[in-house]
């Protein structure tokens, strides 16, 4: 690893996304948004729907989006293990728009509370999506 990077991996249910040295990245934590750059303090954090954003000097190279999921920090490395992610340019509008109005669907002819709950998390991620789609 080059001095004064971090390794990074952002891995998803279905495969290994990213894996780089970086100077930084800022991670969307349930709490707030937090950036990791080298020897940062150990940590875990849940993370909430929003973009990963990789940068290389005073430019960001990668934005990702994610459902939510969780990091681990270590001094040396930033582990992301994403519920769902996707490169914030491959985000498509439409689908998204149409799996926002399916959830709010599902939101109205939920009969119990982890089935409102559900569609009630799905709104939110979509709705997190488009923000970010621009």
């Amino acid at each position: 690893m080059a001095e004064g990077k971090i390794a990074f991996e952002l891995v998803s249910p279905e495969r290994l996304l990213l894996s780089q040295d970086v100077e930084m990245v800022v991670v969307p934590g349930e709490e707030g948004d937090f950036g990791v750059l080298t020897r940062h303090s150990p940590m875990i954090s849940t993370l909430r729907p929003g973009v990963i954003q990789v940068h290389e000097g005073s430019a960001v190279t990668d934005s990702i989006f994610v459902a939510g999921g969780f990091a681990e920090v270590t001094p040396a490395r930033c582990t992301v293990l994403a519920e769902e992610a996707v490169a914030v340019g491959d985000i498509d509008r439409a689908a998204t728009e149409q799996r926002l109005s399916d959830a709010r669907d599902d939101l109205l002819d939920a009969k119990t509370d982890l089935e409102k709950a559900a569609a009630e998390r799905q709104i939110a991620v979509s709705e997190a999506m488009l923000k970010a789609a621009g």
